[in-house]
């Protein structure tokens, strides 16, 4: 096996996940006044261009690896929105 791809695969699986610590605290808490949206709405927009990047180059590891953090962060926006407004506003 090439050990690039083994690098890719474990790059790809490190930041598919990253954000996956945020929504486990987010929801365990109840709590999103220290939570930045605009950083959720950025990286978003990031991993959809890789996504699209991935779809044209035929890379299956970059495809999926955004796609999946790209689901990741719509969970993340969502329980920022439903929990934002039983605080007041957030």
């Amino acid at each position: 096996m090439d050990p690039w791809l083994i690098v890719g695969g474990a790059a790809a699986l490190l930041t598919t996940f990253g954000f996956v610590p945020q929504v486990l605290k987010m929801y365990r808490t109840r709590a999103v006044e220290d939570i930045s949206p605009l950083t959720f709405v950025q990286f978003m927009a990031g991993v959809s261009l890789w996504a699209l990047y991935g779809a044209h180059i035929g890379d299956p590891i970059v495809l999926l690896a955004n796609v999946v953090t790209l689901g990741t962060l719509v969970v993340a926006i969502a329980l920022y929105l439903h929990l934002g407004r039983r605080q007041g506003g957030d």
